[in-house]
């Protein structure tokens, strides 16, 4: 069973999408055969340009600039407020060790790398519901994040800054993954301007918008001092050139992100209407569609029986589907769905 849970341990492998692979030996389908919709990755990935001979022969060089392109895009105080990362997984493991140790509210239905981290650090947790208007008093640091993944859920930049106001006056920490976030409609949602202020993280990846996960490139936003901390423990060189000029180059082309926005916000409402049509209720962003529903489960096999790999969540029953790449994709999912709600329903009614 393929699932995220609060309960991951280091002796429980969490569980991501992409893991097609497992699928194909699962299913007995070649993987070549499959159509990966498992994952909230942009499908028409930024067409990174030439890597220079330099990006390999030269070590990566702080004084490249890189910070401060990335402190512009996001809309950060300045580059001081910004460290790369060699994903932002990289700074998910390390940061709760930097945190003193306290309750971390973490949301049951979340990404699932958080719970694990904070609790190999020490840290109690605590199931966190994000849409409420305050913190609860019993927790220190808070993890949102916004849009949370799998369940779209999305908070106001004015509701987590009041979130962060009570969390810095009892000596925590708000911690706001905004991986998702370059895809919304509204991205001055963003906290990443904020993030001066003590006690307030920023997480941000160019990997699902630019299309660009496999650059393990990411960044972190938060006061320097902080940031210092966290650079003295992931050590020098954590991104590599390479992947350097392929997210420099996305991050400074502004016509193309314009087009993306406005593609996939074409995509995120094609891919819920087709789930609509089939009766499954939908929460989206522009990049993914969930559906909580009693037949997730067993849509999610129907799919896979038929090579169309999603998400499957078991903790609330529910499926998390990703776009298409091509028209083919979209014309294979459509059939897909239609004959697999179809079969459940059929087989339901007996």
């Amino acid at each position: 069973m393929l699932t995220d849970s609060m309960t991951d341990t280091p002796a429980s492998p969490i569980t991501h999408g992409g893991n097609l692979h497992e699928a194909a030996g699962l299913y007995g389908i070649p993987y070549e055969a499959w159509l990966d919709l498992s994952t909230g990755i942009n499908p028409h990935g930024y067409p990174v340009p030439p890597v220079p001979a330099d990006a390999w022969r030269r070590l990566p060089d702080d004084g490249d600039g890189f910070a401060a392109l990335a402190a512009r895009y996001y809309g950060a105080p300045d580059a001081s407020h910004v460290l790369p990362v060699a994903g932002s997984q990289a700074a998910i493991r390390a940061l709760p060790a930097l945190l003193p140790r306290a309750t971390a509210g973490i949301a049951p239905l979340t990404y699932s790398e958080y719970a694990p981290a904070f609790s190999r650090a020490g840290h109690e947790i605590a199931p966190l519901d994000a849409t409420r208007a305050a913190p609860p008093d019993a927790i220190t640091h808070a993890v949102i994040v916004n849009p949370n993944n799998p369940t779209a859920d999305y908070a106001s930049a004015n509701t987590l800054l009041e979130w962060h106001a009570q969390l810095s006056a009892r000596g925590g920490t708000l911690l706001v993954d905004e991986a998702f976030a370059d895809a919304m409609p509204a991205p001055s949602a963003s906290l990443a301007s904020f993030t001066a202020r003590p006690g307030l993280v920023v997480l941000r990846s160019p990997g699902k918008f630019f299309g660009l996960a496999g650059a393990r490139a990411g960044f972190v936003l938060a006061a320097p001092a902080l940031l210092d901390a966290l650079r003295a423990t992931l050590g020098a060189w954590t991104v590599n050139g390479p992947a350097r000029h392929a997210v420099a180059a996305a991050l400074a082309d502004t016509a193309w992100q314009c087009e993306m926005r406005a593609r996939l916000a074409e995509d995120g409402a094609r891919l819920a209407a087709l789930l609509h049509a089939q009766g499954l209720s939908v929460h989206a962003t522009p990049l993914f569609a969930w559906s909580a529903d009693t037949r997730a489960h067993a849509l999610h096999r129907a799919l896979a029986q038929r090579g169309i790999w999603t998400r499957y969540f078991a903790q609330q029953a529910s499926v998390r589907v990703g776009l298409p790449a091509t028209e083919d994709g979209w014309t294979r999912l459509e059939l897909a769905l239609a004959q697999s709600v179809r079969e459940i329903d059929t087989h339901a009614s007996r």
